[in-house]
């Protein structure tokens, strides 16, 4: 039986450019950064959450045709791949400020919702991100 999900995975076009976006401006540290010749597998994880990753790949040959990748890589780009990741926070407006800071391109403002406050955007790949600060209970 299943004990818990260790990694989950998203299609980026660039990983040197995901390397900057996910560590450089929001803040993630990488895991694991290793060339298998085959590709790179590359994770990142969210410091101090060392049980959970996220496997940030590239749309290519051999996990899939070198047709199929390009199929792969324009539904990146339009946001439809369906790669979205969802981040908790302790403080949604402080946070949405210090990415603005950093240069972040933000999609929505910090906003009310029934379970707490959250805010969006998108990864230079087209990846939806979202960020909550959850109501306590």
């Amino acid at each position: 039986m299943m004990k818990r999900l260790n990694i989950s995975g998203i299609y980026v076009l660039d990983q040197d450019r995901a390397l900057d976006f996910y560590v450089g401006k929001l803040g993630l540290e990488v895991d694991t950064d290793v060339d298998l010749g085959f590709m790179r597998w590359l994770t990142v994880r969210v410091p101090g959450d060392p049980d959970h990753k996220i496997l940030l790949e590239q749309p290519s040959p051999p996990a899939m045709s070198e047709e199929t990748a390009v199929q792969v890589r324009d539904l990146v780009t339009k946001g439809a791949a369906g790669g979205h990741l969802f981040f908790a926070v302790d403080d949604a407006h402080a946070v949405h400020a210090e990415l603005r800071a950093r240069g972040v391109e933000l999609t929505e403002e910090p906003t009310e919702q029934s379970y707490g406050i959250d805010f969006g955007l998108r990864d230079p790949f087209g990846n939806h991100v979202r960020i909550a600060q959850l109501k306590e209970g």
